[in-house]
């Protein structure tokens, strides 16, 4: 008869212990901070990479340069999880944004693949991320001893400027993180383009030089297993201390300036109603909300280029 009172009361035990244990679990779930990376990915400043070959897929060079691309990816992801990530975003933003081979990508990471994309080498960002890493990024049209330099479109973009200040790549897509709240902790790519971030997003700014370029289409290149170590190890330096970073804000309204190569890419752009011709090569715009501004930016460029 004992035996028979004992039982349910070993069983309600069990039960509660059941329940406290997972409340426990979920409480503590709940008390982890989530933290969410964004990786935008060029190609120009990817360890290994010097000349426009290996960046276009009509080239036999490229297959080997895409995968180049994704180990100095993996070693971001790698670092990024290394500091406590618990999701990370990356984007293929270089060309028609279709380099990394989905099968070489680390598994843990989100892929984001194909164009055209709104926003672009920044589709997907928004204000629930931690923070932003810029890999194999380049310098802005015509800087010197840069691999590859250009802005956004070598063929059609000489310059864009805005509030009168010209920005890279890595300026505008900083600036777009930004308007979300979310800072840029690190950029890859060449000694030109981490001097070039340090000047506009400030020297907190982590920088991982994978190249010294000699002239446009040369370099001293950095032993790829170095580069990727490398990569990986300040990533996660970078994202330990997250706190000492700022977004980078433009404060609007955002006066747009866009460069062209020749006037018929500027007869194009100037067709849309809201952008204003400055000179044979030159149009402009304004806008209160930089998401959108951005927007029409690229669609300006995409006309050109028509």
């Amino acid at each position: 008869m004992k035996k028979n009172h004992l039982f349910p009361r070993i069983l309600g035990i069990g039960f509660s212990l059941i329940l406290f244990l997972a409340f426990s679990l979920s409480s503590l779930a709940q008390k982890t901070p989530k933290l969410k990376i964004y990786i935008s990915a060029d190609m120009e400043g990817i360890s290994g990479i010097v000349h426009a070959d290996q960046t276009s897929s009509e080239s036999r060079e490229y297959a080997e340069a895409r995968k180049w691309m994704a180990d100095d990816v993996n070693a971001a992801v790698g670092g990024a999880f290394l500091a406590g990530a618990t999701e990370v975003v990356v984007n293929d933003a270089h060309g028609s944004q279709r380099n990394i081979d989905p099968a070489d990508i680390d598994s843990r990471a989100i892929l984001i693949s194909g164009s055209p994309k709104p926003f672009g080498m920044m589709q997907g960002i928004d204000s629930s991320y931690n923070a932003v890493i810029l890999i194999g990024y380049h310098a802005r049209a015509g800087t010197q001893d840069a691999i590859l330099d250009h802005t956004i479109s070598g063929s059609v973009v000489r310059a864009v400027r805005i509030n009168e200040a010209e920005l890279p790549e890595l300026g505008l897509n900083a600036a777009l993180a930004g308007f979300y709240g979310v800072p840029v902790v690190l950029i890859s790519g060449d000694v030109a383009v981490c001097q070039q971030a340090k000047d506009v997003l400030g020297n907190e700014l982590v920088t991982v030089p994978v190249k010294d370029a000699i002239g446009r289409t040369a370099a001293r290149l950095v032993p790829l297993a170095e580069a990727h170590r490398t990569i990986k190890n300040r990533v996660a330096e970078a994202l330990k201390k997250l706190g000492q970073f700022k977004p980078f804000r433009l404060n609007p309204p955002c006066r747009f300036e866009l460069e062209l190569f020749n006037s018929a890419q500027a007869d194009l752009a100037a067709m849309i109603p809201t952008v204003k011709r400055l000179n044979p090569r030159a149009v402009s715009f304004t806008a209160d909300d930089y998401a959108q501004g951005f927007r029409l930016l690229r669609a300006l460029i995409t006309m050109a280029s028509r």
